[in-house]
Protein backbone atom coordinates (compact mmCIF):
# COMPACT_ATOMS: atom_id res chain seq x y z
CA UNK A 1 0.00 0.00 0.00
CA UNK A 2 1.57 3.33 -1.01
CA UNK A 3 0.86 6.86 -0.27
CA UNK A 4 -1.73 7.44 -2.98
CA UNK A 5 -3.94 5.00 -1.79
CA UNK A 6 -3.97 6.23 1.79
CA UNK A 7 -4.16 9.55 0.47
CA UNK A 8 -7.33 8.39 -1.28
CA UNK A 9 -8.73 6.17 1.30
CA UNK A 10 -7.88 9.85 3.84
CA UNK A 11 -10.10 11.77 1.12
CA UNK A 12 -12.92 9.19 0.85
CA UNK A 13 -13.34 9.12 4.74
CA UNK A 14 -13.03 12.67 5.03
CA UNK A 15 -15.97 13.22 2.66
CA UNK A 16 -18.20 10.62 4.39
CA UNK A 17 -17.45 12.56 7.93
CA UNK A 18 -18.37 15.88 6.21
CA UNK A 19 -21.72 14.76 4.31
CA UNK A 20 -22.64 13.32 7.35
CA UNK A 21 -21.71 16.29 9.47
CA UNK A 22 -23.45 18.35 7.67
CA UNK A 23 -26.64 16.89 7.28
CA UNK A 24 -26.81 16.84 11.01
CA UNK A 25 -26.34 20.28 11.32
CA UNK A 26 -29.24 20.66 8.34
CA UNK A 27 -31.76 18.01 10.80
CA UNK A 28 -31.07 20.31 13.80
CA UNK A 29 -31.06 23.59 11.58
CA UNK A 30 -35.32 22.04 10.19
CA UNK A 31 -35.73 21.19 13.52
CA UNK A 32 -35.23 24.85 15.24
CA UNK A 33 -37.36 26.04 12.40
CA UNK A 34 -40.53 23.73 12.82
CA UNK A 35 -39.76 24.18 16.67
CA UNK A 36 -39.91 28.55 16.61
CA UNK A 37 -42.63 27.85 13.94
CA UNK A 38 -44.95 25.96 15.65
CA UNK A 39 -44.18 28.26 18.77
CA UNK A 40 -45.34 31.24 17.08
CA UNK A 41 -48.16 30.04 14.62
CA UNK A 42 -49.91 27.67 17.65
CA UNK A 43 -48.06 29.20 20.56
CA UNK A 44 -51.23 31.03 21.61
CA UNK A 45 -54.03 28.78 21.02
CA UNK A 46 -53.66 26.46 23.63
CA UNK A 47 -53.89 27.14 27.38
CA UNK A 48 -51.64 23.85 28.36
CA UNK A 49 -48.09 23.21 27.54
CA UNK A 50 -45.28 21.28 28.34
CA UNK A 51 -41.64 20.78 27.87
CA UNK A 52 -38.84 17.94 28.61
CA UNK A 53 -35.51 17.27 27.45
CA UNK A 54 -32.20 14.74 28.12
CA UNK A 55 -29.13 15.89 29.56
CA UNK A 56 -26.01 13.40 28.91
CA UNK A 57 -23.50 12.92 31.41
CA UNK A 58 -21.42 10.61 30.23
CA UNK A 59 -23.31 7.33 28.54
CA UNK A 60 -26.20 8.40 31.26
CA UNK A 61 -28.83 10.29 29.85
CA UNK A 62 -30.76 12.48 32.82
CA UNK A 63 -34.42 13.01 31.79
CA UNK A 64 -36.72 16.03 33.13
CA UNK A 65 -40.07 17.59 32.04
CA UNK A 66 -43.05 20.22 32.94
CA UNK A 67 -46.60 20.17 32.09
CA UNK A 68 -49.35 18.01 31.87
CA UNK A 69 -47.88 15.78 29.17
CA UNK A 70 -44.48 16.08 30.27
CA UNK A 71 -44.94 12.00 30.35
CA UNK A 72 -44.86 11.78 26.46
CA UNK A 73 -42.10 14.29 26.24
CA UNK A 74 -39.84 11.94 28.72
CA UNK A 75 -40.60 9.35 27.39
CA UNK A 76 -39.75 10.23 23.99
CA UNK A 77 -36.66 11.62 25.24
CA UNK A 78 -35.45 8.38 26.57
CA UNK A 79 -36.60 6.32 23.64
CA UNK A 80 -34.11 9.25 21.74
CA UNK A 81 -31.66 8.39 24.45
CA UNK A 82 -31.15 4.96 24.40
CA UNK A 83 -31.04 4.69 20.94
CA UNK A 84 -28.15 7.49 20.31
CA UNK A 85 -26.38 5.05 23.13
CA UNK A 86 -27.34 2.18 20.98
CA UNK A 87 -26.19 3.88 17.75
CA UNK A 88 -22.86 5.47 19.37
CA UNK A 89 -21.98 1.05 20.59
CA UNK A 90 -22.74 0.12 16.90
CA UNK A 91 -20.46 2.35 15.13
CA UNK A 92 -17.95 2.11 18.21
CA UNK A 93 -17.56 -1.42 16.67
CA UNK A 94 -17.94 -0.67 13.04
CA UNK A 95 -14.54 1.89 13.38
CA UNK A 96 -12.91 -0.98 15.62
CA UNK A 97 -13.84 -3.78 13.41
CA UNK A 98 -12.33 -1.66 10.15
CA UNK A 99 -9.07 -0.15 11.76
Amino acid sequence: MNSKDSSQDGDATFKSFSILFLLGFLTILIGMILIVAATVLLGGQSGSWGVGGVIFIGPFPIAFGVGPEVHWLVLIAIILAILSIVMLILMRRYALRNF
